[in-house]
């Protein structure tokens, strides 16, 4: 039995701006993305604590381990992290400001959006935060 190949729909600029389609598939998107992290997390929990059962007399082995328990930790946080910006982002999806730069209120644009769906700034005023923050970290 052959599949028919169902055309994904992907958002384009000749549709007006965050209508109904594009709100239906960036919640989607999203959705699915924030399925995936969770699922991940969950994954690496239960790897951790087979893996804490397991231990080496050997101090070498225990230091890398304890490595790797660190790396994954900070992984499993920004994990975390990210799972609350999808958050933030389906929830702008509801109030109707998703898509729309938090500091002029500009729309973001479907080719950033699509790149990085949790995008809160528009490329320009990313850009000026970034040349601030170098500022101040370079002074």
């Amino acid at each position: 039995m052959v599949k028919k190949s169902v055309k994904k729909y992907v958002p384009n600029s000749k549709e007006k701006y965050m209508c109904a389609k594009h709100k239906k598939y960036f919640t989607e998107r999203l959705t699915s993305w924030r399925k995936e992290i969770i699922k991940s997390n969950n994954e690496s929990v239960i790897l951790a604590n087979i893996d804490d059962n397991v231990s080496s007399a050997d101090i070498v082995d225990q230091a890398s381990s304890q490595t790797e328990k660190t790396v994954e930790l900070r992984s499993s946080n920004r994990r975390r992290k990210l799972v609350n910006k999808i958050d933030q982002a389906l929830n702008k999806i509801k109030d109707g400001t998703y898509g729309y730069c938090e500091e002029t209120g500009e729309p973001i644009g479907l080719k950033r959006l699509m790149a990085r769906p949790i995008a809160t700034l528009s490329i320009e005023a990313q850009e000026r935060h970034e040349k601030e923050e170098k500022i101040y970290v370079d002074s």
